[in-house]
């Protein structure tokens, strides 16, 4: 269930798939967005009814503050497909090109936790709709939470670390602009869906 929740690819999804083409922080980004899922699953299991009680305010707040954020970082990825020139390609150092700032582990990790923490999408499928699904194993909560959990760590880590196998094919120019296309348009449409209230 927490598997055919998270596989879909979304932004968050998008956003580890790049840092693991790139090699960028590829442990630190995994293990943020499945210690994020982590938490959240825990909250659904354990008490989503009453967390929507205590905050009615929360949803349209994190609805719009991710349909902004999302829209940004879309507009990110299709002005780096308009200027990228070259494909994935490791510097002299095995690092990858772009400016030290975007590359730099805080900035990364903000920007993983913003795509995680600021996506309605990821609470609904974490919180509301596992800790729904829960709910049908009264005192068996606890292993489904911990095989929710452990779903979560085994894709985000063969995500992060196996997009490595895709690097040959996006090392051709076309190759990544169309990645970066991709990703901003996927960023755009999500961004839609959180404005319009679907």
């Amino acid at each position: 269930m927490g598997l055919g929740l998270i596989v879909a690819i979304g932004a968050q999804n998008a956003f580890v798939l790049k840092q693991g083409l790139l090699g960028r922080h590829v442990l630190a980004v995994c293990l943020t967005c499945a210690v994020s899922d982590a938490i959240l699953i825990t909250v659904g299991v354990t008490s989503f009814g009453r967390v929507t009680e205590w905050l009615p305010w929360l949803e349209p707040a994190m609805r719009t503050a991710g349909a902004l954020f999302l829209f940004l970082y879309g507009g990110r990825s299709l002005l780096a497909a308009l200027r990228t020139r070259g494909g994935l390609q490791p510097d002299a150092a095995g690092t990858y090109a772009g400016s030290d700032r975007a590359n730099s582990l805080g900035t990364t990790l903000l920007t993983c936790l913003a795509i995680t923490w600021l996506n309605p999408h990821v609470y609904l499928d974490t919180v509301v709709m596992l800790g729904t699904v829960s709910s049908q194993y009264e005192g068996a909560r606890g292993a489904f939470a911990g095989g929710a959990i452990a779903g979560s760590f085994l894709f985000f880590f063969a995500l992060g670390y196996g997009a490595r196998g895709l690097q040959r094919l996006l090392a051709r120019p076309l190759a990544w602009r169309l990645l970066e296309a991709t990703i901003g348009v996927l960023m755009w449409l999500i961004a839609a869906q959180l404005a319009l209230g679907e």
